[in-house]
């Protein structure tokens, strides 16, 4: 026979990693007990890792072995990926394959069917990443053989922040901990004297999630070749994360009406929108800019970019490339909203992730802008970044991608245009040091939001600040607009009382006289409910008032809003914002404020009632408090966890009525199926949860009650249920044939 037959399916080759090697990531417990499902292999670029053989006999001299690699359907050598590694050699593109000595493990198949071969392979810093085929070629003297490809010996390639020669590599490797591997987190939001938390699961590592990250790459078309260099990919990611232009992951809906979707605040994770989208290639309905961040955060992390999801306060959405933040007033000093394009979103989240970038000049490494909520386009597309931060705090806004954009969200100065008598408009007051407030992300333990305003900007009002704001500027679509900034004889601040949504809100402005003389000033307020993302509605309260202060003196005017006023205007995450504009009568002075005003609701509460015990179920307390003076009729609470929830759990609440509900048995299992209350059809299966409706041996079991019905036998049953607005009731079960009532 021939010395090299064609080998024994199915384990022939066996990809392995059993032993670290250095660079090789932290195992997690999870699933499989591995922070990847066991296939495919997943490995990192730089890594090494093993692959077994199963010969019939010892390789000899003059045997030559080689192992392919492929990567896309059109795999080629000069792209990087058509790979042929001769064992104990390296490929072209850096591959390389040397006999493991070290490894003495059995193959699948037998342990003593042939001779046995471990070979460690290891694949260059700077490969592709994505799904990789792997076989192996053979050449003796009888002649060559190549075996075929298996879907079992796929690889899974990503980028490796844990080795240096690699380009997303961060030297603190114990921040990895936070920004590659950590699982859940906690997104900001809110505004900058009220800041609050939401937290969200990024689930990287559970299972459906990385088939879904290569899907967007490939979705995009995205050529596979290029895919080893991170800020192409991160760049896709901005792209694809969004569905315009390409029906990417998420649909952005800002109206308010969420009645064909999920309303973006109640997504809990990314986990059910990636596999969504994966299992149906169409977009997910809805999202908004923290659940854009969310998701690349899931993505990038799960490729192997070090990744943090970012807040930034009073973030400015300049449409016409000025690098300011314009505000236009009338001749009475009320905003003109029709001209007031520019936007200053309370808050506005994306993310940063960290990577060398060799296509700038030398010292714009490390962390890089990427935003995947569509605002404006780039190079025609909806996409943002990677943009350096660096680049950011300096004005360096000639350099790439979207720099100016991201300049002025975070320090673009704010200019107040007053309509004159001729009809034109004049720069009546300049403020600086308002946009771009309280940068804010999660600290690279986990525990604490952590300030980093210092990485993306100097300090504000020294020298530095002010010259990057200039050299930004200047690249700007009109020349710097120069007028009267915060300065004066007179000085203004405005701020609010205790801030409850159900209650009284009680707003106010403080005057100071700093001159000698003393002056007279008018002041005009206007309030009105803004989206987060700074669009105002119509203002639905305005007064004016007069004061006299004498010098050296200071006044305070108030005023009190009922919550029965402010209500029909607020919506989610709606803010108020009140404009406060004053002009002094003797000296012309003007002076302008706004101050974003956030209604605190109740935050949820979570109390274990018993051990947590892995594989175990454990009892979890929530408690909502409702501040309104009205009941609630329909809320819902969204729950998700890595590795704890397997399917999200949905649970509607406030709403009574009568519920059917049907289940199938296969024979195997039961399957739910779903129900229907009234009009809407409900998954009453995922409202009351598995561990709420238990299957039993001897049927099932709700609560304290059994269910009996014969398992085994196939077929259709349902039964009926009522929610009193407490609890639930299970009124008549139908199955076998037999109608039984049940408490």
């Amino acid at each position: 026979p021939a010395p090299f037959p064609l080998f024994p399916p199915p384990y022939w080759l066996c990809p392995h990693n059993a032993k670290p090697r250095p660079f090789s990531v932290p195992r997690r417990p999870i699933g499989s007990g591995v922070e990847f499902p066991a296939r495919p292999l997943v490995v990192r670029r730089g890594q090494r890792f093993h692959v077994g053989m199963r010969l019939p006999r010892e390789p000899r001299t003059g045997d030559g072995i080689c192992l392919e690699l492929t990567l896309g359907p059109n795999p080629q050598v000069a792209k990087g990926t058509h790979v042929l590694v001769p064992l104990g050699g390296s490929s072209p593109t850096g591959w390389s394959a040397e006999v493991d000595e070290g490894v003495a493990e059995p193959i699948g198949g037998g342990a003593n069917s042939g001779h046995a071969l471990w070979v460690g392979l290891t694949a260059p810093p700077t490969a592709p990443i994505g799904r990789y085929r792997l076989s192996a070629r053979t050449r003796t003297e009888a002649g060559e053989f190549a075996a075929p490809f298996e879907p079992d010996n796929d690889l899974v390639l990503l980028f490796n922040p844990w080795c240096q020669e690699d380009s997303v590599y961060m030297e603190q490797t114990s921040d990895l901990s936070e920004y590659v591997l950590n699982e859940s987190g906690r997104i900001f939001y809110g505004t900058e004297e009220q800041i609050a938390e939401r937290a969200w699961n990024y689930g990287q590592f559970e299972p459906g999630v990385l088939d879904a990250c290569l899907f967007i790459l490939d979705r995009r078309g995205m050529p596979h070749g290029a895919r080893g260099d991170p800020v192409m990919v991160a760049r896709v990611v901005s792209a694809m994360v969004n569905s315009l232009d390409d029906s990417g992951v998420l649909v952005g809906n800002w109206t308010g009406d969420y009645s064909q979707g999920t309303n973006p605040s109640a997504w809990a994770g990314s986990v059910g929108i990636l596999r969504s989208f994966h299992g149906t290639g169409s977009p997910v309905r809805y999202g908004q800019c923290w659940v854009f961040a969310g998701v690349v955060t899931t993505v990038l992390r799960c490729l192997g970019l070090p990744t943090r999801t970012v807040t930034n306060y009073n973030s400015a959405h300049d449409t016409d490339t000025s690098l300011t933040t314009d505000i236009y007033l009338d001749e009475a000093m009320r905003p003109l909203e029709r001209l007031n394009t520019d936007s200053v979103w309370n808050f506005h989240v994306w993310n940063d992730c960290w990577m060398k970038r060799p296509d700038l000049p030398e010292g714009y490494d490390g962390w890089q802008v990427v935003d995947a909520t569509p605002q404006e386009t780039s190079s025609g597309l909806f996409c943002c970044g990677p943009c350096s931060v660096k680049a950011v705090k300096n004005g360096d806004v000639f350099l790439k991608y979207d720099t100016p954009f991201v300049f002025a969200e975070v320090n673009s100065d704010k200019v107040y245009w007053q309509r004159q008598a001729h009809g034109g408009f004049a720069v009546v007051h300049v403020e600086e040091g308002a946009i771009g407030r309280r940068i804010s992300t999660l600290g690279a333990t986990g525990h604490a939001r952590v300030d980093i305003t210092d990485q993306y900007k100097h300090p504000e009002g020294s020298e530095e600040e002010r010259r990057a704001v200039s050299a930004a500027t200047s690249h700007g679509s009109r020349p710097r607009q120069r007028g009267p900034t915060s300065g004066g004889e007179v000085t203004m601040t405005v701020g609010s009382g205790p801030a409850v949504a159900g209650a009284d809100l009680e707003l106010r402005a403080v005057l100071k006289n700093g001159g000698l003389e003393p002056r007279t000033l008018r002041l005009r307020f206007s309030l009105c409910a803004v989206r987060y993302t700074g669009v105002a509605g119509a203002a639905f309260r305005q007064e004016q008032h007069r004061r006299t202060l004498p010098p050296g003196q200071e006044d305070t005017v108030t005023m009190t809003v009922t919550y029965t006023e402010y209500q029909p205007h607020v919506g989610d995450q709606d803010a108020l914002k009140l404009t406060v504009a004053a002009a002094v009568q003797e000296s012309g002075q003007v002076l302008a404020k706004e101050l974003l005003v956030r209604l605190h609701t109740p935050e949820l509460t979570l109390t274990l009632l018993g051990p947590a015990v892995v594989g175990r179920p454990v009892s979890v307390q929530v408690v909502f408090q409702n501040p309104l003076p009205a009941p609630l009729p329909s809320a819902s609470l969204r729950m998700e966890g890595a590795g704890i929830v397997r399917k999200g759990l949905n649970l509607d609440f406030g709403v009574t009525g009568l519920y059917w509900f049907i289940l199938v048995h296969t024979g195997l299992y039961w399957e739910g199926l779903g129900g229907k209350n009234g009009k809407n059809l409900v998954k009453i299966w995922s409202k009351l949860g598995e561990n709420q409706i238990k299957m039993g041996k001897k049927g099932l079991k709700y609560g304290k009650e059994r269910v009996k019905c014969g398992f085994g036998v196939t077929g259709l049953d349902w039964f009926i249920l009522v929610y009193t607005g407490l609890y639930w009731f299970i009124l008549v079960y139908t199955g076998r044939g037999k109608t039984e009532k049940i408490r």
